[in-house]
């Protein structure tokens, strides 16, 4: 179990991979999925032997109240249908802290209910906002779950230059879910839980 980390520099360190992310060329990424409310590609990705992730899609709302419901917070737990418990467990600043969530069996659980201890980091990018997170060995994992980690991850939203009441949301997404499951049942749910996450996010801002 590691010890919490220093926010400072984790936070420099995750926003930069983010960074560096948001920037690879659109001919590395190969479409997994497409839905009314976004496009998913995928990746292989450097950190393990899964995929990265990239969303995308535009919603209608200003840039910080989208962000407000996907960091950690009083929204995320009301919407996110995938979620089903978090608790902050540390909070550094306003826009910095450790939670651990759990999340809700997939595919007719065939992939178990799953714990994960995140770092989270919100922070101004362009005329918008980055949130960003990446998993900690860190507390003891409770029973009947299988803890799961998700190395660097993240979400730009930014208004849309012609339409600022409407926001670009892209999502970089790479949960490894661990324990003894197909590789192909893990792509198909990664793949339609960010899409899924689009649509569950646009009727919770609606609401």
């Amino acid at each position: 179990m590691d010890l919490l980390p220093d926010p400072a520099s984790l936070a420099t360190k995750l926003q930069n991979t983010l960074l560096r992310y948001h920037s690879i060329a659109d001919s590395e990424w190969r479409i997994a999925r497409k839905t009314k409310d976004a496009v998913v590609w995928r990746k292989p990705s450097e950190e393990f032997s899964g995929y990265l992730y990239k969303a995308q899609g535009v919603v209608e709302d200003v840039t910080n109240r989208i962000v407000d419901h996907i960091r950690p917070g009083p929204y995320r737990l009301d919407w996110d249908s995938l979620m089903t418990t978090m608790d902050i467990v540390e909070m550094f600043e306003e826009n910095c802290c450790v939670m651990r969530y759990t999340t809700a069996g997939q595919l007719w659980n065939i992939i178990a209910p799953r714990e994960f201890v995140d770092f989270s980091y919100t922070t101004t990018y362009e005329d918008g906002l980055l949130s960003c997170g990446i998993s900690l060995n860190y507390g003891e994992v409770r029973p009947n779950f299988v803890r799961g980690f998700n190395h660097p991850c993240g979400w730009f939203c930014v208004p849309l230059k012609d339409c600022p009441s409407h926001s670009l949301l892209t999502g970089y997404i790479q949960t490894e879910l661990r324990g003894m499951l197909p590789q192909s049942a893990v792509d198909t749910a990664m793949a339609s839980t960010l899409a899924n996450f689009y649509s569950d996010l646009k009727k919770a801002l609606k609401s």
